[in-house]
């Protein structure tokens, strides 16, 4: 026990104490009749030690390595999805601290309200939050997702967030592992379930259709999430992106011109000829309407004063990878080129036209 305490920093009362509740016990025996821990008991208790190190009181995480239906490998995807979220808090935390400086720097007052929303419940609509309001359905985009599923009756959405394009007139399950979006969901959204792409909780072909739209960059491990979604589903359909196409970020004007860094945020996404090996898929363009309500990435593309409105950055992922010095560098920029003239010279072309091919591909089966 005590070498068990010193590999995992612990204290030897802790492991005491997991014994005596029956969290953890040794079921292994020394030659000298000691007990000891199996190969099996130390992966409990890394187990049990992550969950406590993420926040999980005592009695969560023994319900959580209590699951008969959660294997080492299932909790180390579930753990990593919670460490990733962590992260993207903590990214959104300091993005708001940094706003903080800035305006007290120009001695704009900060209210005791907003202090204390950078560390409350709101900290994630830096990065989610913002969702309800900016990423809604798009019906033109929605009318071929759709068409994707075909004649199925049954559909898992994987990475759902707050529910958009999910069908109406379908039998629908969510799959969203942040709890921040769950909360964001209608109140006559699908049932959400709360777990990882990469560890769906359902047995082979459960479902007619797995779809995800505009999730698979936010997973750790999109192949394997996207394996996941063939194993449980008779066809998938997946909004995603293309960057296999040489000189792929110079589509999109803002890429090019203003956030170069882009490209290094989806350095290690896999290739799109990848993606669609995994799942036996072909690939369909998605045209950006200039006029789109979803307020993804590439939806303002003839609307270039929008990306200068923080609320509609705040809904987009991207800004919160970037960083907070490369967003204020990219606004500044584009907001001095709207004002001089200069963005319309470059990007006169774009006005006379009423869908943009930005990359959006749909991957069906």
């Amino acid at each position: 026990m005590g070498r068990v305490a010193g590999l995992a920093d612990v204290s030897v009362r802790t492991l005491h104490h997991y014994d005596q509740i029956g969290l953890v016990r040794p079921s292994a025996r020394t030659p000298a009749g000691y007990r000891a821990y199996s190969a099996g008991d130390v992966e409990r208790l890394r187990e049990v030690l992550a969950y406590r190190r993420l926040g999980f009181g005592l009695r969560e995480v023994a319900e959580l390595v209590g699951d008969p239906s959660t294997d080492a490998i299932a909790h180390l995807h579930r753990l990593r999805g919670l460490l990733l979220e962590r992260r993207d808090r903590a990214a959104a935390m300091a993005a708001a601290i940094d706003r903080e400086l800035e305006a007290r720097a120009k001695g704009v007052r900060v209210t005791p309200q907003e202090q204390l929303e950078m560390l409350g419940a709101r900290l994630y609509g830096e990065i989610g939050g913002a969702y309800t309001a900016t990423r809604r359905t798009d019906p033109r985009i929605a009318a071929q997702i759709w068409d994707a599923l075909g004649d199925a009756r049954t559909v898992l959405n994987v990475g759902a967030g707050t529910g958009s394009y999910e069908p109406r007139d379908r039998d629908v399950t969510a799959v969203e592992p942040s709890a921040v979006m769950r909360e964001q969901r209608p109140a006559d959204a699908a049932p959400c379930v709360a777990a990882a792409a990469e560890s769906l909780p359902f047995e082979d072909r459960s479902f007619d259709v797995a779809m995800a739209v505009s999730t698979v960059h936010h997973w750790g491990d999109p192949m394997a999430g996207l394996r996941e979604m063939r194993r449980v589903a008779r066809r998938v359909v997946v909004l995603t992106f293309d960057t296999d196409e040489p000189g792929w970020q110079d589509r999109f004007w803002l890429t090019r011109d203003y956030l170069p860094e882009f490209a290094a945020v989806l350095a290690e996404f896999p290739s799109l000829a990848g993606m669609a090996d995994t799942i036996g898929a072909r690939a369909e363009p998605v045209p950006v309407p200039w006029d789109c309500t979803d307020g993804l990435f590439e939806a303002y593309w003839r609307r270039p004063e929008a990306y200068l409105e923080e609320p509609v950055r705040r809904a987009m992922s991207v800004w919160t990878r970037v960083g907070s010095e490369v967003e204020r560098r990219a606004v500044r920029s584009l907001g001095d080129d709207l004002d001089s003239g200069r963005w319309a010279e470059l990007n006169g072309d774009l006005v006379d036209l009423d869908a943009a091919d930005l990359g959006l591909r749909l991957l069906v089966t």
